[in-house]
């Protein structure tokens, strides 16, 4: 069984202060598949914190143009580990292989931001001054269990194509995808200290960060309860405080939509990553006199998909990504029962020959009331509920009466309504019939679902100082591009 013992700092794997240990357990059959420290703590904080400090000096210096040399290396060497990320994330979260979106998003994601350099003016001409956009300093970035990868990966490339320096906390739940990922900047020759990986309890080292006085910003993504914790510890040292947190996204099926596609389409979406997804489109509201109709089509969508072991390609829905996780899915599911929601597929315990692992049935409930408890609460799992609403202002209503503000969902055939409704969600993403997002675009919430956006050119510049400098209206067209060498 493999021991992950080792944090990285300043461009070497050490040890961590304090010396301890923890079984991981594969959701797939409960057994212990691998050990990792668990000593990861203030002081080894401290340390990378103080070498990406350090790094920060010379690295916030390079030009553009050595960065993207610098992408370039981190992509390659992304590149050669794909498989061995898939099957890594397979056995320590439960993710699919065949969802091959979560190993290879993330070289989509850097190479956006290897070309945003490009083109990204760091310096611009405004009312005869310079703005200048400057690297904020040394981030800590904490990721979740859910995108292992994709979102530290998110946060790490955007925070070094703006010339910072870096230290990553990943979830407890998925410790070994990040010292991949550290191997992989290891690998591409990242210069020591730019990137610094240190493994602990979000308690401890995530606490440690947060209140940290010489972090410039702290990226978090996570559940709302936790990302309140982080701001509240950020506060005292008035850093920048970029959080993306929890959803109870809402599909809005108007009148006119293709009930079909709408149905289909919502749980393969809300079903993806076994309901794991903050974005995930856990709300379906359908014109109550629609209900009946819509009901086979979800029903038929969500027998379509193939649970079982996720290393096998044929598998269309792992486990869950714990036991904790499972249970409170199930217990999720048992209130909706006790409210007196329909359940027309799924339900309590695991499916059907699958008596190990922390499997769980996709689930639809319907005739829903907006006031029930799974109608109101994130689940983080795969179950769909259905509301009936009787007016397509009173579908609006439904969306927007949430604390979450992440995604929203319009299906419909009138295209000028479905931006009006589109307008109206009080959501950072919006998606009409289906249509795909993409890596150009911010990502970010509403209301309790988040402050900031990441991707793309907003971005980059949650990693941005801005600067105003006067005095200079005349010489700017001759002064060095931001980001030269100092001599």
């Amino acid at each position: 069984m493999e021991h992950y013992g080792q944090l990285f700092i300043d461009g070497a794997w050490v040890e961590p202060v304090r010396p301890g240990r923890r079984e991981l357990i594969d959701p797939a059959t409960e057994s212990p598949f691998a050990t990792v420290a668990t000593g990861g703590g203030a002081e080894d904080v401290d340390k990378a914190v103080a070498a990406a400090r350090r790094a920060f000096e010379s690295y916030s210096m390079t030009t553009p143009g050595e960065r993207i040399e610098l992408l370039d290396r981190i992509i390659s060497a992304y590149e050669q580990h794909i498989d061995e990320i898939a099957n890594v994330m397979a056995q320590e979260v439960g993710i699919p292989i065949s969802a091959r979106a979560q190993a290879t998003g993330p070289i989509g994601h850097m190479k956006v931001a290897r070309d945003l350099l490009k083109t990204y003016s760091f310096e611009t001409q405004l009312a005869e001054t310079i703005i200048r956009r400057e690297p904020i300093g040394v981030c800590a970035l904490v990721s979740p269990w859910n995108w292992p990868v994709q979102t530290p990966t998110i946060k790490a490339i955007y925070g070094l194509a703006a010339g910072c320096s870096v230290v990553l906390k990943p979830s407890d739940a998925s410790p070994v995808s990040a010292v991949l990922l550290a191997r992989v900047f290891e690998m591409a020759g990242v210069p020591k200290g730019v990137f610094n990986l240190v493994i602990g309890k979000g308690s401890i080292v995530g606490q440690a960060l947060s209140e940290h006085p010489d972090v410039d910003m702290i990226s978090f993504t996570g559940s709302t309860r936790a990302g309140i914790k982080v701001g509240e510890a950020a506060a005292n040292s008035v850093k920048r405080v970029s959080l993306e947190l929890g959803g109870k996204s809402a599909n809005i099926v108007l009148q006119d939509a293709d009930l079909e596609q709408a149905a289909r389409w919502n749980v393969q979406r809300c079903f993806f990553n076994a309901g794991q997804s903050c974005h995930a489109p856990s709300r379906m509201l359908v014109h109550e006199s629609h209900i009946d109709r819509v009901i086979p089509h979800l029903i038929d969508e969500a027998s379509r998909h193939r649970l079982g072991d996720p290393r096998n390609p044929n598998t269309t829905m792992g486990p869950v990504v714990n036991q904790a996780q499972f249970e409170s899915i199930q217990r999720y599911i048992q209130i909706g029962i006790e409210e007196g929601a329909r359940l027309i597929c799924g339900g309590l315990g695991r499916p059907v020959g699958l008596q190990q692992g922390y499997f769980t049935q996709p689930t639809v409930f319907v005739d829903v009331a907006p006031d029930m408890t799974i109608a109101k609460e994130e689940i983080f799992g795969p179950v769909l509920v259905v509301i009936p609403y009787s007016t397509e202002e009173e579908a609006l209503k439904i969306a927007n009466d949430s604390p979450y503000g992440l995604g929203g969902y319009v299906f419909g055939r009138d295209r000028k309504k479905g931006y009006e409704f589109a307008s109206r969600l009080r959501a950072g993403r919006v998606s009409f019939n289906g249509a795909a997002t993409n890596s150009v675009t911010p990502m970010g919430g509403y209301k309790q679902s988040g402050v900031g956006r990441s991707m793309g050119v907003l971005g980059l510049e949650e990693y941005l100082e801005v600067k105003s400098v006067y005095g200079f209206e005349e010489e700017a067209s001759v002064l060095p591009r931001f980001g030269s060498r100092l001599s």
